[in-house]
């Protein structure tokens, strides 16, 4: 009878064991990152042209304020900013132009593309583009950020500076 119940407790546990591993495989890391398995494509969203868009089809951004591999939006700029980040080296399907990665303050490894770091907005959804020109503040950072296009192509949203949308930040 002992035995059943050692057995059966340690079936319990290996069972419990899994269902958390299978929960942080597909909720991504506890820092707010985004890990979309690397992939960057492009695609048309109305209203906003060729994109960039992750493996699930959300858009990707670029901040002015971060400049060859500088990351600084840390902390709860990423509850908002998500960056792209891999394992692995980064794939593109049909893309011109450089992918690369730069390591986080985190150790995460976040995507580049020629160069500027990548993030999705959490406002956005599949085929959403909200964060195109939005200004915002974290930690006395103000970062200002613009939807990611391929190489040569063109916006065909307008983003009007008189109407910028922005957020107080923390």
């Amino acid at each position: 009878m002992r035995r059943l119940l050692v057995i059966g407790a340690i079936v319990v546990v290996a069972a419990g064991v899994g269902v958390a591993i299978a929960i942080a495989a597909t909720s991504g890391s506890g820092s707010g990152s985004h890990n979309a398995g690397g992939t960057v494509s492009v695609q048309k969203i109305a209203g906003a042209g060729s994109v960039l868009v992750d493996s699930n089809g959300r858009p990707l951004y670029r901040s002015d304020q971060e400049k060859n591999g500088m990351v600084r939006c840390t902390g709860a700029c990423v509850s908002f900013w998500r960056p792209l980040t891999v394992k692995g080296a980064p794939t593109a399907s049909s893309l011109k132009g450089n992918l690369g990665v730069v390591t986080r303050p985190d150790g995460g490894r976040q995507v580049t593309f020629d160069g500027e770091l990548l993030y999705s907005f959490k406002l956005d959804g599949q085929g959403q583009v909200k964060g195109d020109g939005f200004r915002d503040e974290f930690g006395g950072r103000k970062f200002h950020w613009h939807v990611v296009r391929p190489v040569g192509a063109s916006s065909s949203g307008s983003s009007n500076p008189a109407s910028t949308p922005s957020y107080p930040g923390y």
